[in-house]
C-alpha cells in the first residue's frame, strides 16, 4: 500500500508543475458533469527516442493504473484487467506505429515509493499480452548510462486537493521509472477523448485571454505543445487532437470564465505564422508562443462533446 501522505511526499520532490495537475483534474470533473466521463482516459506519457539519426524514429505511449491510497498492490495480488476503452485508444496508436502500454504498480514495502516497481502489458495488438517488468527492453531507445537523481527538488504540493493526488503520483512515478532507465524526449498525455467520429489526444492549458492589434483577442500555445500536436497530425489516421483552454480572467484568483476548445486542423489554419514572445504560461512566466485567435475556439459543453 501507499498512503496519501507518501504520495504527497514523493510529488514534493519531483519538481513538476502542480498547477497543471489541478487544471487537468478540473477538466476531468467538467467532462464528467456533462455525462461524457467514460469517454475520457486517464493521463499518460508519450516518449520518443533520441540520438543522432534516431531522434523521433521510435515512440511509445504509457497509461498507468491510478493507485488508490491504502489499497493492496503487493506483487502477488490478482492483476487487474486494463480499462475496456483503453484497448480501442491504444489500437489507434498502434495503427500509427506507436506502441501502447497499460502499466500497473507493485509495492513490496508499505509506503516505500522508492522501491515501488511497474509491470506492463502492450495493448492495441490482436493477441493477449502478459504483464512483464517495465521498462524492459524498448527497441530504439537509448539506455541511460548512469543514474540521475530525478527527485532532488522541493515542490509545494499543498495547493493540490487530496482527490487529485493519486493520478498525478501514478503518472509521475511511472515517468521517473522510465526516465531512470532510458534517455528519451517525454511529454504528458493530458488525456484521450474517445469521440463518436475520432480519437482525440488532448492538450489542456489554463490561459488568460490576450489582445493583439492584428489578431484581436487570442490564446497563446507554447511552441513545444504545438509541435507535439503537429506530431499527432503527421501520424494522422484516426487521431485528431484538441487544444483545450480553461479560460480565466485573473491568474491569481483562477476563477473560471469558460472551457474552450479548438481542433488542431483549425488551430493550424488560423494560428499566427511567426513565433512571438508573449503569453503567460502556467508557471507564471512568458514564453515563445503561437497565437490563436479566440474567435476560432468554441465553448466546450455537453453538445460540443457529443458532436466530436
Amino acid at each position: 500500500m501507499i498512503s496519501l501522505e507518501a504520495m504527497r511526499s514523493y510529488l514534493s520532490t519531483s519538481g513538476r508543475d502542480q498547477r497543471h495537475t489541478m487544471v487537468r483534474a478540473e477538466f476531468r470533473g467538467a467532462v464528467a458533469a456533462t455525462g461524457h466521463g467514460s469517454c475520457l482516459s486517464s493521463t499518460g506519457l508519450i516518449a520518443r527516442s533520441t540520438g543522432a539519426g534516431n531522434f523521433g524514429h521510435h515512440a511509445i505511449v504509457v497509461f498507468p493504473q491510478i493507485m488508490e491510497p491504502g489499497a493492496d498492490y503487493r506483487p502477488t495480488r490478482a492483476l487487474p484487467n486494463p480499462p475496456i476503452g483503453l484497448h480501442t485508444i491504444c489500437s489507434t496508436f498502434r495503427q500509427l506505429g506507436i506502441q501502447s502500454y497499460f502499466c500497473i504498480p507493485s509495492v513490496a514495502v508499505a509506503n516505500d515509493s522508492i522501491s515501488m516497481t511497474w509491470r506492463a502489458k502492450e495493448l492495441g495488438i490482436p493477441w493477449e499480452d502478459a504483464y512483464q517488468d517495465f521498462p524492459g527492453k524498448l527497441a530504439g531507445f537509448q539506455p541511460r548510462g548512469r543514474r540521475y537523481n530525478f527527485l532532488r527538488n522541493h515542490t509545494d504540493v499543498s495547493i493540490v486537493p487530496d482527490a487529485y493526488i493519486p493520478e498525478e503520483f501514478s503518472k509521475e512515478h511511472l515517468r521517473v521509472a522510465l526516465s531512470d532507465r532510458y534517455i528519451s524526449e517525454m511529454s504528458d498525455v493530458d488525456g484521450i477523448f474517445w469521440g463518436r467520429q475520432y480519437t482525440y489526444p488532448l492538450e489542456i492549458k489554463e490561459k488568460t485571454c490576450n489582445r493583439d492589434p492584428r489578431l484581436g483577442e487570442y490564446f497563446g500555445l507554447d511552441v513545444g505543445p504545438f509541435v507535439k500536436l503537429a506530431h499527432y497530425a503527421a501520424k494522422r489516421g484516426n487521431l485528431h487532437s484538441l487544444f483545450i483552454v480553461r479560460e480565466i480572467a485573473d491568474p491569481e484568483a483562477r476563477e473560471l470564465v469558460a472551457w474552450r476548445y479548438i481542433t488542431f486542423d483549425r488551430l493550424a489554419q488560423f494560428a499566427s505564422w511567426v513565433q512571438q514572445q508573449g503569453g503567460r504560461g502556467m508557471t507564471g512566466g512568458n514564453s515563445a508562443v503561437v497565437k490563436i485567435p479566440k474567435c476560432e475556439f468554441e465553448v466546450l459543453d455537453a453538445n460540443a462533446l457529443a458532436s466530436l
